[in-house]
């Protein structure tokens, strides 16, 4: 048997165990570091596979680290398996979770054989936008000794090298001073209005900022009572640009607008967070090319719309990506009108469409990762790079 035919079987043999390992998951969603059903029925999946699991690695509770072989080509597949608030698994990591995993059972068949060490790190909270799960990871040294990373994101369509950009997440808390808002507002400082005047300098802001450049928050807390003068406003912000150097000029121009609420109404002005922004995504092309070929293989499509550019996401595998050679494609789940984060498509990520793209991304990566072992140039290109610094 080929190679491709020995890990295609292997795939297809636990393929009814990923699809009820992403259903599973989706039946219990989990917030960010919070995951700890997630993570230990990924890791519980993973040991019966025959993987040495080590939990709660570079002390987070919830993130993990799953091995087989010890080949000089070391390849890791992240998984992720948070959820978002109220609306569960609408970015679809249930499906990222089995995807890693199967993609790896697929590769670690053919390890031994094409020189490769397998390992799925699981990566906790890369919904919280900061300080999240793979810069901490990679910050402490769960990457170390890897030469590629990669993952596949659910996405109503197919994408080889998504738009992926920077973003800083934020709270910001303003702090004023209570009064009877009827009898004696004049005693009062008003810290729902510096909140006000930020939102509308932001607004206002947008007209002047670049194609991408995105501002975007909720009022997470906005007083306590309506014949109360607001004496605590917050808010959670996001800020978001093409690269991370772009991202510091976008970010200080709201930072001035959040100022300025403070200045108009005498309010103090506290930035809680931020300090750990996501970077932008740097596809490494030859393995993304890959991936492409292994998915069109599997009767995938790739299309070309025009304006996709512009629907541009982040996340923290931008970080890992600046450190080492990784790919972050998207695999269509069909879901079309439903897009990422809305509550229809939570739904449609349990469908048989969903189920169809968990086999074929976990095949696409483990193909990919035998493809990248096999080819001379690609594999000797793998282990000659080395490891840039972590970008957090």
């Amino acid at each position: 048997m080929d190679t491709k035919s020995a890990v295609r079987e292997t795939v297809e043999k636990y393929r009814a165990k990923l699809v009820g390992l992403s259903h599973l998951i989706h039946a219990n969603p989990e917030l960010g570091f919070e995951e700890e059903k997630s993570s230990r029925w990924i890791s519980e999946f993973l040991t019966d596979a025959g993987f040495a699991v080590d939990s709660g690695i570079c002390e987070m509770p919830t993130a993990f680290v799953a091995r087989a072989g010890s080949g000089p080509l070391h390849i890791a597949i992240c998984a992720e398996y948070d959820c978002l608030p109220g609306i569960g698994h609408a970015c679809g990591h249930n499906i990222i979770a089995a995807m890693a995993a199967g993609a790896a059972i697929g590769a670690a068949r053919v390890a031994d054989e094409l020189g490769l060490t397998i390992s799925v790190i699981g990566t906790p909270a890369e919904e919280i936008g900061d300080a999240s799960g793979k810069i901490l990871l990679l910050e402490r040294g769960a990457f170390e000794g890897v030469h590629a990373a990669m993952m596949t994101h659910p996405a109503p369509l197919d994408m080889a090298e998504p738009p992926i950009i920077a973003i800083a997440t934020f709270d910001v808390h303003y702090t004023g001073k209570e009064a009877h808002a009827s009898a004696f507002p004049e005693a009062g400082i008003n810290a729902a209005d510096a909140l006000t005047v930020a939102q509308t300098a932001i607004g206002l802001l947008r007209q002047h900022i670049g194609h991408d450049d995105r501002v975007h928050g909720i009022i997470t807390h906005g007083g306590e009572a309506p014949n109360i003068v607001p004496a605590h406003t917050s808010a959670r912000y996001m800020v978001r640009a093409k690269t991370l150097k772009e991202l510091e000029h976008i970010r200080s121009r709201v930072m001035n607008c959040f100022e300025a609420g403070a200045l108009a109404t005498g309010s103090k002005l506290e930035v809680r967070g931020g300090s750990k922004p996501y970077a932008e995504m740097i596809h490494d092309h030859g393995l993304a090319a890959l991936y492409r070929h292994n998915t069109e293989q599997l009767g995938r499509t790739f299309l070309s719309i025009p304006g996709m550019d512009r629907a541009a996401g982040s996340t923290d595998m931008g970080n890992i990506s600046l450190a080492l050679p990784s790919i972050h494609p998207m695999i269509g789940i069909n879901s079309l009108p439903a897009i990422n984060h809305q509550p229809e498509f939570t739904a449609h990520c349990i469908s048989a469409d969903a189920d169809g793209a968990v086999f074929d991304g976990a095949l696409a990566m483990a193909w990919t990762i035998s493809d990248a072992a096999i080819d001379q140039q690609s594999r000797q290109r793998l282990l000659a790079r080395q490891k840039r610094l972590p970008v957090t």
